[in-house]
């Protein structure tokens, strides 16, 4: 079994093509992400501020405006050039601070102008809320009073995350499902098309060795691939780990084990590279869209959430996360731990009593 787990990482390394995607194409994912969300980024967009107005408010106003990290913010004096941008896009929205804003002067206008695109209804509504906070301030120190109501905010958690650490966390589900689903259900179907497998039932190798062998093999690429991720997430673009990074490693190489037993069982049910790419297809890309690696699962609807919080990288997703970014033990939730377990157990099954080496 040890020649085995040798020649399969020589096989691993020397397929340089294979390699070279198994380790770039989550890391394009990082980079993107990192690119947008990074270094504790949260704008959304580019704002536009035409401010005609000289008075005390409208300079108050312009200042807030310039601080928030909400958007970026740009100042003109052209209105028309204003609106051609958000027509091309390349503005979120204009605010227009109309002359004599803010004035002692009985016929001073009272009103700011938020001129924005109707299919960026998120990026509108993030400004005008701004907006309405600041005006509603300033109404209050303008009569002389202070609000009676105000919001006193409390966090569950004592660490500070962004979207960034988030999506991180889910890049990394998504590289260790998509290398070891696919890579052990085609590698495997390319073998008995190859007839290897049945060459290999000359020799005394049990089946559950080779499984073990190729697993193993394979958990050193997941490894580096776990290191390069959170390597650029952190030291790149700023992302925040608070855990137990130890911890971290130990859960998600846990999850490729399952998911390369899973890619075992794919190749178990499947008699061609073919049959094998589509099924691992078909498994891997709803996971990656509805298992929470890009957005919290409970934003999903009651009835899709309640299926897809099973799903196999979902729980193990959710354990990182609370491992990383809270340092939430991950026998806090026991739920999420037997989930995985029994997709382990499960995954082992089949593809130990389905999986023949004799297959061709």
């Amino acid at each position: 079994m040890l020649k085995l787990f040798v020649n399969n990482l020589k096989m691993l390394i020397r397929n340089k093509q294979s390699l070279f995607w198994s380790l770039m194409f989550p890391l394009i994912f990082t980079f993107i992400f990192g690119t947008f969300f990074g270094k504790g980024s949260s704008m959304t967009g580019n704002v536009i501020l035409i401010n005609k107005s000289k008075s005390p408010l409208a300079k108050s106003i312009e200042q807030t405006l310039d601080k928030t990290d909400l958007f970026k913010l740009s100042k003109s004096t052209n209105l028309s050039a204003s609106r051609n941008l958000i027509k091309k896009n390349k503005a979120m929205a204009v605010i227009l601070i109309p002359e004599g804003f803010g004035d002692t002067q009985p016929n001073a206008p009272t009103k700011i102008k938020l001129i924005s695109d109707p299919s960026n209804a998120q990026g509108t509504s993030l400004v005008a809320g701004l907006l309405d906070k600041v005006l509603t301030f300033s109404s209050f120190q303008a009569q002389g009073a202070k609000p009676l109501f105000s919001i006193e905010q409390e966090t569950t958690s004592a660490t500070k995350s962004n979207y960034f650490d988030f999506v991180l966390v889910g890049l990394l589900g998504m590289a260790l499902m998509n290398s070891s689903i696919q890579g052990i259900a085609i590698v495997m179907a390319k073998y008995k098309e190859d007839q290897i497998l049945k060459r290999l039932t000359t020799t005394p190798l049990k089946t559950w060795k080779f499984i073990v062998a190729e697993v193993l093999s394979r958990l050193l690429l997941n490894f580096v691939q776990v290191s390069l991720i959170l390597s650029i997430g952190v030291y790149v673009f700023g992302a925040h780990i608070y855990g137990n990074i130890p911890l971290v490693y130990l859960f998600a190489l846990i999850g490729a084990i399952l998911f390369q037993l899973i890619g075992f069982t794919i190749a178990s049910l499947t008699k061609t590279t073919q049959a094998a790419e589509g099924m691992a297809t078909a498994i891997a890309i709803p996971m990656m869209f509805l298992a929470g690696v890009f957005f919290p699962i409970d934003q999903l609807p009651k009835w899709l959430f309640s299926a897809v919080q099973y799903l196999p990288l979902a729980p193990l997703l959710r354990m990182i996360r609370g491992i990383a970014l809270e340092k939430i033990s991950p026998l806090e939730n026991p739920m999420n731990i037997i989930i995985v377990i029994a997709w382990i157990i499960i995954a082992l099954i089949i593809s130990t009593y389905k999986f023949r080496l004799s297959e061709e």
